[in-house]
């Protein structure tokens, strides 16, 4: 491995007037130039405000105690503690997986929660994922027979303790749900996991002043961190969300800013928990919200999805339109169009407040742990305690919302008119039946007529043109007859932009559109919110097994190019861990280390089967994923 420049890293970040040429969505475009003409300010104005801290992007700046803060320098090689570059990087690197295991976590916690009250009663919810639940408990060795509600209970409590555990025991999500080959992988390596919470616990505790030195021990502890991020952060709430709301179910739905309405109340749902906003969505149906949105003069009652909490109730209960991923919600506060901004608890940028004090739009915090100064503050308290209240909180939020539609200021609204209709609600099941079953699927797989599947996914991030990277990566996988999966932020300029229709199928190669025209299927499938990724590895799971071949040898790959949060890092190390290589357009903090990078781009090739590759230019990434797809498939012949 060639040491990267950080020089000629640094000199590929786009400013804001790259993104305004050439970010790929024309509606974006015009929201850019909307937003400067009012003086509003955006992440674009922001980052190129900022600047970039070599110390901080090499990841080679310690602030874990008071001595400090320590960088190293060619004159100072050593923080003050005496640790190196490599430990540096190896412990800034770790810290920053374990948020990514509390924040996709905390969110799983609430459904978690959510399932376990429903099954007991104390939630007005019902449970309508039965045959997920009698699959999972016939998984978890429990009687698939026994009483729903008992059931749905104890899978609650399986995977909140495997979730909790303190003391050594076994994880039984793992146990029972892992490919065997990597639970001895895993075994071998040593990094079986005690629980969620130990292991952000003790990567916390380890990478403190003076106790972990060795980095490579500290990268142990990585690679343990990234199966709780997997099994218990995702799995779990994956698993809860499909037992409580039941699986998804394909639909089509309008997308980007055409899809919003002007005479309507426009609700925007921004977040990643769909515990209260699958009832507030539920509730636009109730007769005493209906005339109370007549009253007001409006039409209806309609719902935005901003980054995940919108695709996951869109999966369930539709009718919620995708407008934006995480970085693109100050553009959509913009349009002057929405009057109440629902905020749970991730990935909602402070800045919203700043943008949407310029009009009349009320944001609604409804987590404990996601505050917003200015903000009002309608939700589940930091002990849940009032889940069984979950209706009369969403009914105080669609009467503010309502409230705040008679205060709307027509002259300030600007909406572009620019979106396509897209297929959504794709899971491992439909998308195998679609194919007439796994076996099917590997029989495209081995003779060509598909070459690979990829997960397509992640964050924005301004250090690339965004969205750029993840409409050319897409563009290149079909246009080479490789099938897309995607979910999360990353699947929203896919959406937007018309990928998630059959009409798609003009711009792929000329055998896989055969095999997906006659499949019923676009180019790229819309597997949901980035707790999705779960589908994903349940998919590759499903056609590994039936080619007999371990997951490490298929040709599958998971790709983030845009990545940008501390649970990005988690998601990749997730594939990883499984034997699939990730790709990337952004480097995370490690290259003020040429070890660390050695190891996340080299060394787990023989621990994993699988590595970390960046490529800063997407053209070139999409080129290395199809090059390594092809090598890979020479295992399907035997």
């Amino acid at each position: 491995m060639a040491p990267y420049s950080l020089k000629d890293y640094k000199r590929g970040f786009p400013k804001k007037a790259d993104v305004r040429e050439r970010t790929p969505d024309p509606g974006v475009r015009e929201m850019i130039d909307h937003l400067e003409e009012c003086g509003i300010e955006t992440c674009f104005d922001r980052f190129d405000k900022q600047g970039t801290c070599d110390f901080g992007l090499a990841g080679i700046c310690c602030t874990n105690c008071n001595m400090g803060p320590c960088r190293i320098t060619p004159r100072a090689q050593q923080g003050i503690c005496g640790a190196d570059k490599d430990l540096i990087v190896a412990r800034n690197l770790l810290r920053a997986l374990a948020a990514g295991v509390a924040g996709h976590g905390a969110r799983s916690r609430e459904v978690l929660l959510a399932l376990k009250a429903t099954a007991r009663g104390a939630m007005p919810e019902s449970l309508k994922g039965e045959a997920k639940i009698r699959g999972t408990a016939k998984a978890f060795g429990l009687d698939p027979a026994g009483d729903l509600n008992a059931l749905a209970e104890q899978i609650a409590d399986i995977l909140l303790a495997d979730m909790a555990r303190a003391e050594p025991g076994t994880h039984r999500t793992l146990q029972s749900l892992a490919p065997p080959e990597r639970l001895d992988t895993w075994a071998d390596l040593d990094i079986m996991p005690i629980g969620s919470y130990h292991e952000v616990f003790e990567a916390l505790a380890r990478t403190g002043v003076g106790t972990d030195g060795d980095w490579r021990n500290v990268m142990q502890q990585f690679l343990r961190c990234g199966l709780t991020f997997s099994w218990n952060s995702v799995t779990a709430g994956a698993i809860a969300q499909d037992c409580l709301y039941g699986p998804p179910h394909r639909s089509r739905i309008k997308t980007d800013f055409a899809a919003l309405e002007t005479g309507t109340v426009n609700v925007a749902l921004h977040g990643h928990s769909p515990v209260l906003a699958s009832v507030i969505v539920r509730l636009a149906d109730d007769p005493a919200v209906k005339a109370e949105v007549e009253a007001a003069g409006a039409t209806g009652l309609r719902f935005y999805g901003i980054c995940c909490t919108g695709l996951s109730v869109l999966y369930r209960q539709g009718d919620v339109s995708p407008l934006s991923n995480a970085m693109g919600a100050e553009l959509v506060l913009g349009t002057g169009l929405i009057d109440a901004w629902i905020a749970d608890v991730q990935d909602i940028y402070p800045s919203i407040m700043q943008v949407a004090a310029c009009f009349h739009t009320t944001v609604i915090t409804t987590s404990d742990s996601a505050r917003l100064p200015g903000a009002l503050h309608i939700g589940f308290d930091h002990t849940h305690s009032n889940l069984a209240d979950v209706e009369g909180l969403a009914r105080r939020i669609l009467h503010v919302a309502i409230a705040s539609f008679k205060r709307r200021q027509p002259e300030k609204a600007f909406r572009p008119k620019h979106g396509f209709d897209a297929e959504v609600g794709f899971s491992a099941e439909n998308v195998l039946q679609s194919f007439g079953g796994a076996a099917a699927l590997v029989d495209h797989l081995r003779t060509g007529r598909l070459k690979g599947v990829v997960n397509l996914v992640g964050c924005n991030n301004p250090k690339v043109v965004y969205e750029e990277a993840t409409v050319v990566v897409a563009q290149h996988l079909i246009a080479n007859d490789i099938l897309v999966l995607t979910n999360g932020c990353a699947s929203f300029p896919l959406l937007k932009l018309g990928f998630c229709t059959e009409d798609a199928l003009r711009l792929s190669g000329k055998s896989s559109r055969s095999v997906l025209e006659e499949a019923g299927l676009p180019p790229v499938l819309h597997m949901g919110e980035c707790l999705d990724n779960a589908r994903a590895a349940g998919l590759f799971r499903a056609v590994s097994d039936a080619a007999g071949l371990p997951l490490k040898t298929m040709p599958f790959a998971f790709a983030s190019p845009e990545w940008s949060n501390e649970k990005g890092i988690g998601a990749a190390l997730a594939f990883r861990l499984l034997g699939l290589d990730s790709y990337h357009c952004v480097f995370a903090a490690t290259l003020g280390s040429e070890n660390v990078q050695r190891f996340l781009e080299e060394g787990t090739r023989e621990l994993l089967g699988a590595v970390a590759i960046v490529e800063t230019s997407p053209v070139e990434l999409a080129s290395r994923i199809v090059a390594d797809l092809e090598r890979r498939r020479p295992a399907l012949s035997g």
